[in-house]
């Protein structure tokens, strides 16, 4: 592992790294457990486990949401290290002019620039984006930016960043809220219903698998995408 340089816009200490290994070259993102910031609501030293874990999630579910993520010990010790995607396109979610809402688009917040114009927060009605709104939930993500949504050329779409997910207590903030309330995909649901939270008892608390399948069962249960709480900010800051 060679460190190529550092994303200096992350909160916690996050490099672009290149992977050399049987021959083969890849791009990667490190992020190593020393150089994250204490939180007040998440143990400290837990969010590189965090990353491997959702990756986990996605894995086991199939929905190929998280770019390949796995535990490694770099130059800067262990952390997680998670696959560089090289080509992305704009994500389908913005802020876009209040009279010019693309179509397909789903509203999510009023808002207004510096001069006063008005804007609204949006993303787009897309399956993909619907079934990241599901891994969201169940995950209790407690960051999903408009940032943190990667779309490729070919039309996929990944999640990143979820450093801060799997808390025992109700964290979800997300821009994806255009889908509240929206039933759960047949697929999706059969999916849940095979789910078994235990493949994370390595990485997380024993409080935080059992809370993360108590997640799972109950969004079966409903049939529907959860509704914004009204007791606590919804949407994460900055949202993009």
């Amino acid at each position: 592992m060679e460190i190529e340089g550092r994303l200096v816009e992350a909160s916690n200490t996050t490099l672009r790294v290149i992977l050399t290994a049987d021959g083969h070259t890849f791009r990667a993102v490190y992020k190593p457990v020393r150089g994250e910031r204490p939180l007040w609501d998440f143990p400290h030293g837990t969010l590189a486990a965090r990353e491997v874990a959702a990756y986990a999630v996605s894995d086991a579910l199939g929905w190929d949401i998280v770019p390949t993520t796995v535990m490694r010990d770099g130059p800067l010790g262990p952390g997680s290290c998670q696959l560089w995607l090289d080509e992305v396109t704009e994500p389908p979610v913005d802020f876009v002019p209040a009279d010019e809402l693309p179509r397909g688009w789903l509203p999510i917040a009023a808002a207004e620039d510096d001069a006063g114009r008005p804007y609204l927060l949006a993303h787009a009605d897309d399956p993909g984006l619907a079934r990241m709104a599901v891994f969201d939930a169940i995950v209790n993500n407690a960051d999903r930016k408009g940032g943190h949504v990667l779309a490729t050329p070919d039309r996929r779409l990944y999640g990143v960043d979820h450093g801060i997910c799997f808390h025992t207590e109700d964290k979800l903030r997300t821009v994806l809220w255009g889908f509240a309330g929206r039933a759960l995909a047949p697929d999706v649901a059969v999916a849940l219903r095979g789910f078994d939270a235990g493949i994370l008892s390595d990485l997380l608390a024993a409080a935080e698998v059992e809370a993360l399948q108590t997640r799972v069962k109950h969004l079966v249960a409903d049939g529907t995408l959860p509704q914004p709480p009204d007791d606590r900010h919804a949407i994460p800051w900055p949202p993009i």
